[in-house]
């Protein structure tokens, strides 16, 4: 059977007194496995959908690759044993790409709800080359709180399970661009980021990412990494994501909720007074 981003069961609903057998749908959650070539490279769980552009995008945020054009060639293969391709994905690099294994050893198991937890050393994530993103970048108050709506109405698998995280990038103005789902809040992450990577977009000087739930760490070093001068979340950032996006010049945002938000970072990119 392919991997499946819904699946359905039966249940028990129990409501004001009376219990009931219903149908209810599920948020997919599957491991993939990115492979560089031969070499197994990385384990996620994820929901599945979109996959190639959540390997482009791991590939690309965890700094094994620049350029779009370092991939030669990317494809969901089928695993050993399996009657069908799915949860496989197979990229081959440019000649001049050569996998560090001291570096890219990470216990690559990222679990759903926490990318960072497999990696070897926080030291190892923040030592890489990132650079500023672009000053001159500015976002009205109210495009800021115009992003959850439109990122919500976006959202068709979260309103049928109640059960995933959301990333959105958006332009100035507050349109949407992008959306994707994931189980884990640092896929949709990367499957986002992996579309712009795909489509020649980066670096998104010009954009600003939403995602739902808390900002962690990572979150904030891979908008960092494509080069997005402003993220948002509907809840708390980290501490760590706060000291990252200060050190940057990242834009951090949290709590945006109706017409309030909190800024934790860089608000000079913000108008904060006016219309907008």
């Amino acid at each position: 059977m392919s991997p499946r981003s819904i699946d359905l069961t039966q249940v028990t609903e129990w409501l004001d007194g009376r219990a009931r057998r219903v149908q209810d749908s599920l948020a997919g959650e599957e491991p993939l496995e990115i492979r560089v070539g031969d070499s197994p490279l990385a384990v996620t769980m994820r929901t599945p959908g979109h996959d190639l552009e959540l390997a482009a995008g791991f590939l690309f945020t965890e700094g094994i690759i620049q350029r779009r054009e370092q991939i030669t060639s990317m494809e969901i293969a089928t695993p050993q044993g399996a009657a069908q391709p799915g949860n496989l994905v197979v990229a081959r690099l440019e000649n001049s790409i050569q996998l560090d294994a001291e570096k890219t050893q990470r216990n690559f198991f990222a679990n759903s709800s926490c990318g960072i937890c497999g990696k070897a050393s926080i030291e190892a994530v923040r030592s890489r080359f990132l650079r500023s993103p672009n000053s001159e970048f500015r976002l009205s108050a109210n495009a800021i709180c115009r992003l959850p709506e439109n990122l919500g109405a976006s959202q068709d698998i979260f309103s049928r399970t109640g059960g995933l995280h959301a990333a959105g990038l958006f332009t100035a103005d507050g349109g949407l661009l992008v959306a994707r789902e994931d189980i884990g809040r640092h896929n949709a992450v990367d499957k986002v980021i992996g579309w712009a990577l795909r489509e020649g977009r980066l670096p998104l000087a010009e954009n600003i990412l939403l995602v739902s739930g808390r900002c962690g760490f990572e979150i904030a070093q891979k908008a960092i990494a494509a080069g997005i001068p402003v993220v948002a979340s509907v809840s708390a950032p980290s501490s760590l994501a706060v000291q990252l996006a200060r050190e940057l010049n990242l834009t951090l945002i949290g709590f945006l909720r109706g017409k309030r938000f909190v800024v934790y970072s860089c608000d000079e990119r913000l108008i904060l007074s006016g219309a907008g």
